[in-house]
């Protein structure tokens, strides 16, 4: 046990909530200080309630093809306000169930803003603007991130938003023009078409999802082309600007488009200002706090996780980067340890079909000369898919052709994000593509597409 050790915990999101928990079980005395929502405002003001908007609007997407599977098609009708309690009941429950367990772990949360005095002092200001300074021996930094903004344009909350001004809902657009076509920006577009809004997604590249296998993200532009999204293919947008009745949108190559409202979708920025990290000289990159792999930051006893250590900015990952910094303040991992791989995290997009990947890219091993195996097996060819009634999608494993280790793997389509954990643990664990194939799975299920692309 560890009953003289003390954690001070800035940010309760998902690293800081995982850290907490697991050095309280370790008997350390942990302080978190939080200023908005215990939970995260990047996890439950972006993620779940985008993830719950996305979830009503593919119900709304599945009720369209019933005709498919011998129904008759039933018009569903979205209640904006049942929507809006939904998200805001989940929210508050996820946000509770956080507070009740590490309340129950003896953890002392204080509501405010945090400022670093050195590297052993932490000063909070609380909401009536009284203060306490609170000794620690170590401080973890987990205060996340923020939608960003570009120069070119101020959102107004009513017609050019954020990411986070778009729920609770209060209407859907009857038009929207989304900048950006990453993760974010492809999932907004899903959502508001599922919703009946006309979209218009800008897209920089070539492509949307740069940086995503190709044929993943040429099967989601097939998607969108076919539900009537509009591409504006390598184009940036230069201006966003107010009009009568909606907004415009300007592009680099010329070309403009006119919708009713206009959503920014282009990234996040680290919440590092004001914690007077120069005051004990801890090194920061961009905003972001730079870690080796403990998590520590150039000041030993200060680490930071999650979205400002300027890794993958996943929850998961940020959980477990909390995990790892709850270990290290007790004296380090006991036992066999694995240190975080990033390169190994899976991820999912959650449009319609979603898309999951983990490991190594085809597309990065052909540009490193490394040699691969890759196979592919659409879900067309399984029994599980034409009973759904959606066969889009398939899945790709990519092996050492000498060895037979699994090293990373694609798959779109539908539960795309719960199937991808198969091949991230063969992954993880450095699995031959033998141990998916030889695995007993359950028939009919799209999961027989992993043993068959293993084959």
């Amino acid at each position: 046990m560890n009953l003289n050790k003390r954690l001070v915990v800035v940010g309760g999101g998902p690293a800081g909530h995982a850290a907490a928990s697991l050095a309280a079980r370790k008997g350390v005395q942990v302080t978190v200080v939080e200023r908005e929502i215990l939970g995260g405002a990047a996890h439950l003001l972006d993620c779940v309630p985008s993830k719950t908007m996305i979830a009503t609007g593919s119900a709304v997407s599945f009720t369209e093809g019933l005709s498919g599977m011998g129904l008759e098609n039933r018009d569903a009708e979205v209640d904006v306000e049942a929507l809006t309690n939904r998200i805001e009941d989940i929210k508050t429950r996820l946000s509770n169930d956080v507070e009740t367990l590490l309340v129950s772990q003896g953890v002392r949360i204080i509501r405010g803003t945090a400022t670093l005095v050195d590297r052993c002092h932490v000063r909070v200001v609380l909401a009536d603007g009284a203060e306490e300074v609170i000794e620690t021996d170590d401080i973890l930094i987990s205060t996340g991130s923020r939608p960003r903004i570009p120069d070119f344009v101020q959102p107004d909350g009513d017609r050019i938003l954020t990411t986070r001004d778009c729920y609770p809902p209060r209407i859907f657009p009857e038009s929207v023009t989304i900048v950006g076509s990453g993760v974010t920006g492809v999932e907004f577009a899903h959502m508001f078409e599922s919703f009946g809004s006309k979209v218009t997604l800008v897209v920089s590249r070539q492509q949307v999802l740069p940086g995503k296998d190709p044929e993943v993200a040429a099967v989601l532009e097939d998607t969108f082309l076919a539900r009537g999204v509009r591409l504006f293919k390598g184009a940036r947008a230069t201006a966003i600007e107010r009009t009568a009745d909606g907004v415009r949108v300007v592009c680099d190559d010329g070309r403009v488009s006119e919708t009713t409202h206009a959503v920014l979708a282009i990234g996040s920025l680290p919440n590092t200002e004001g914690l007077g990290l120069e005051n004990v000289g801890v090194e920061t990159d961009g905003g972001y706090i730079v870690i080796n792999r403990h998590c520590q930051s150039s000041i030993d006893n200060i680490y930071a996780a999650g979205d400002v250590s300027g890794k993958l900015p996943l929850s998961s990952v940020a959980s477990m980067q909390g995990r790892k910094v709850a270990e290290q303040v007790v004296g380090g991992p006991k036992g066999p340890h694995r240190h975080l791989d990033y390169d190994k995290a899976a991820s999912a997009i959650f449009t319609e079909p979603e898309i999951a990947d983990v490991g190594l890219a085809e597309a990065e091993a052909f540009a490193s000369g490394r040699k691969i195996r890759v196979t592919k097996v659409p879900f067309s060819s399984t029994a599980k898919a034409l009973i759904n009634n959606d066969s889009r999608g398939f899945v790709k494993i990519i092996s050492d052709p000498a060895t037979g280790e699994v090293l990373g793997g694609s798959i779109v389509g539908r539960h795309a994000a719960e199937l991808i954990s198969v091949i991230a643990l063969a992954v993880t664990a450095n699995l031959k593509v033998t141990d998916i194939e030889e695995s007993l799975l359950v028939h009919p299920a799209l999961a027989e597409a992993l043993s068959e692309a293993a084959d």
